[in-house]
């Protein structure tokens, strides 16, 4: 996928990394029938999404990402953008180092200045190295304060509660154009976002299961925050074992659908 650079008129591409929670699913040694289907929308890798425009932004470096990279040929990046620093969301950055190798220059990362300094204090070597070795992994750190842009592709912060953090998603633009927004972890959702997010063409929010959780959005709370935004299409993601996808699509809403692993969007 991220070999191929997509020149004009074709669209923006996000492409599905990973729609699970931070266990996964399959959960390990667990028996229910989620875990256990052969539905491949039922295997879910830590929750990820890569973005291709005339650049490839990989959101999140999951404990799945080598898999997510290998599976899906993402040979090239120009950036990564986090979220958060739960370790379900960076603890595979030290497989940027590929990507160092073949470049030959240091990563941008993007995330808030509490996600870049976890970051520094987990993986010291990859800031400001005393020297420099070719197979080592090195960023090139952006604090995130207000909209930025990579490329033609923007990214507006969009922050959010999950639990008593905060955390970001973020609204992906093309060109100055809002094209989709991005939110895997979040509890409650700010007036101030919520505003942000009206009439957004495409909704990537969590959705994690159908009983109430203290940290994630259920799923009724993400649709009522995807109607309340007048969002085009919803997708959830962040889901637990505990949703079997072939059934409770055909609960939701028209509009609103389950991610799933692999899934691609034309934005």
């Amino acid at each position: 996928m991220a070999d191929i650079r997509r020149p004009d008129p074709f669209p923006m591409r996000l492409l599905f990394l990973g729609t699970g929670t931070s266990l996964g699913v399959p959960m390990i040694g667990c028996p229910c029938e989620v875990c256990h289907s052969s539905d491949p929308r039922d295997k879910r890798f830590r929750s990820s999404v890569v973005i291709q425009n005339d650049k490839t932004i990989l959101i999140d470096t999951t404990p799945d990402f080598r898999s997510q990279a290998l599976l899906h040929g993402l040979n090239h990046l120009d950036a990564v953008v986090y979220t958060h620093g739960h370790n379900d969301h960076i603890i595979g950055f030290d497989d940027l180092r590929r990507y160092c190798a073949i470049s030959g220059n240091p990563m941008p990362i993007y995330g808030s200045a509490d996600t870049l300094e976890h970051l520094e204090t987990i993986f010291p070597y990859a800031f400001n190295p005393p020297e420099i070795i070719p197979t080592y992994v090195r960023v090139l750190p952006h604090k995130i304060r207000k909209q930025f842009e990579i490329g033609q592709t923007s990214f507006i912060p969009l922050r959010v509660i999950h639990g008593t953090m905060p955390t970001y998603g973020y609204i992906v633009c093309d060109q100055g154009v809002k094209k989709a927004a991005y939110i895997p972890d979040c509890a409650s959702v700010p007036e101030e976002t919520a505003a942000l997010l009206q009439d957004i063409p495409v909704l990537i929010i969590d959705g994690l299961r159908d009983n109430p959780h203290p940290t994630h959005l259920h799923i009724k709370a993400a649709i009522d925050v995807a109607r309340q935004a007048r969002a085009k299409t919803t997708y959830l993601t962040h889901l637990t074992h505990n949703i079997m996808h072939v059934r409770k699509e055909k609960e939701l809403p028209a509009g609103v659908f389950l991610a799933y692993d692999g899934l691609s969007l034309d934005l």
